[in-house]
């Protein structure tokens, strides 16, 4: 076991240049993702505000997708770097080749929910018609050709655990550009395409997953990653199965609850401003560009804590999970900064009027006080998850996002209107920082007697 452990840097190299190398790609990647977003926003801005407020509404779906992908993704992550550790290479193939099969299934699901279900959601969140139509069209398009989107994350996710960050970053690069590079030209009629408006965002996006999808699948069978895909692993093994998705689906339900959030604000919204839905929907893509990085190093720091703990290398797992919290820290320290320093700047971005100034500048001044104290719930929920304890993990996210920001901010609406919505954001992380440290002392006094 110590001859194997030695041979994979997850086990040997020093933890910190470790984990900054693995961290590294996925966070560019993140940043990447985060950019082509916004992206999207701003170019169907400049078509109208109904435009924007259409795309706003389709986030929760698209958000949806993401959970499902990442969540399973995450769970075969930690399960296949696990393995990894431990020496077993049967589970390893076994989990990468069940994960193609569930993962076509999830695709499936969504071509259904987005032929039956974009209407019925969308209609719970405006009147307008037009708004409706337009929001229509690019949500059929995102959520019905999901599938290029979830094949490429978990691709991505099982590239991750076995160490391999730098392809993932490559493949979700080539994806932005060509969703970056299209946007124009399809949504304004550039070059002479056609001028498809907010389809023409939908049709971009879908475009850079599809592409980003198509290089992941062709890399993953013809490279050696150290995992073979067959079709007799395909077949389903519930043990395995049922540890996936023990993680997998409350990682889903963490990724899922900013759907839900909004969902839930934008009915409390919209009874205060008609503008604050659409500001809402962009503060959620702007604030990926804090988490996402954070989320990347947390990517780098799930598969060497996984690795360290199915080979029962205790005191690397530890210096890994502190360095994640120190470096994190950093992150979120200097995205408060840019929102208190530079909020106008940030607005301008998205040719903002002065309404939507006079109520971005506050939300990002207020929202941002929450970035720091975010610290300990987002890595000790990646740390639970990489451990295989996807319900303290859940449990942390529930805390973060559905338990407390809904009530308190109906609660503090009603004094301080808009700002008091914000305020409910660092008041929920400073909760949820708290429990996850609590959570955090007790499973690792459990696993360190384990281990002794």
């Amino acid at each position: 076991m110590t001859e194997r452990i030695n041979q994979n840097p997850m086990g040997s190299r020093p933890v910190l240049p470790l984990l900054v190398s693995m961290s590294l790609p996925p966070i560019l990647s993140m940043l990447i993702q985060s950019l082509y977003n916004v992206v999207d926003s701003i170019f169907v801005a400049r078509l109208s505000s109904d435009a924007l407020t259409a795309v706003s509404l389709a986030y929760p779906l698209q958000n949806l997708v993401l959970a499902v992908a990442v969540g399973y993704g995450v769970g075969s992550n930690a399960f296949v770097a696990r393995s990894l550790g431990q020496g077993d290479q049967r589970s390893v193939d076994k989990a990468a080749s069940m994960g193609m099969v569930f993962t076509g299934i999830h695709a499936l699901a969504f071509l259904l929910i987005g032929l039956f279900g974009s209407e019925p959601f969308l209609r719970l969140f405006t009147t307008d018609e037009q708004v409706l139509s337009m929001s229509l069209v690019y949500t059929r398009i995102v959520i019905c050709l999901a599938f290029g989107s979830l094949f490429h994350i978990y691709i991505e996710k099982l590239l991750q655990s076995v160490g391999d960050m730098f392809v993932p970053m490559i493949l979700q690069g080539v994806g932005a550009i060509v969703n970056i590079v299209l946007d124009p030209i399809l949504i304004f009629g550039l070059l002479g395409a056609p001028r498809m408006g907010v389809a023409g965002a939908a049709v971009a996006t879908v475009a850079g997953q599809l592409t980003a999808c198509t290089m992941a699948m062709i890399y993953f069978f013809r490279a050696k990653t150290g995992m073979h895909i067959t079709r007799r692993d395909m077949k389903v093994d519930w043990n395995i199965a049922r540890k996936i998705y023990g993680v997998g689906v409350p990682s889903c339900l963490m990724t899922a609850m900013p759907s839900l959030l909004v969902g839930v604000l934008n009915a409390l919204l919209v009874e205060l401003h008609e503008l604050a839905v659409a500001v809402f929907g962009l503060y959620f893509k702007l604030q990926t560009f804090v988490y996402m990085p954070a989320n990347g190093l947390i990517q780098g720091m799930r598969p060497i804590v996984s690795y360290n703990y199915g080979a029962r290398q205790k005191q690397r797992m530890h210096s890994t999970i502190r360095w994640s919290l120190t470096l994190t820290a950093v992150i979120m320290a200097l995205g408060t900064l840019i929102a208190w320093l530079l909020p106008e700047q940030i607005m301008a971005l998205f040719d903002a009027n002065s309404a939507m100034v006079a109520i971005g500048v506050p939300m990002l001044r207020i929202t941002s006080l929450g970035f720091l104290v975010s610290t300990f719930g987002t890595v000790l929920a990646g740390c639970f998850e990489a451990l295989g304890k996807g319900m303290q993990s859940l449990a942390v996210s529930l805390i973060r996002q559905l338990v407390v920001i809904p009530p308190l901010a109906l609660v503090l609406s009603r004094f301080w209107e808009l700002n008091g919505v914000w305020a409910s954001f660092p008041v929920a992380e400073t909760l949820a920082a708290l429990a996850a440290v609590a959570f955090y002392r007790g499973m690792m006094r459990r696993i360190d007697g384990t281990m002794e």
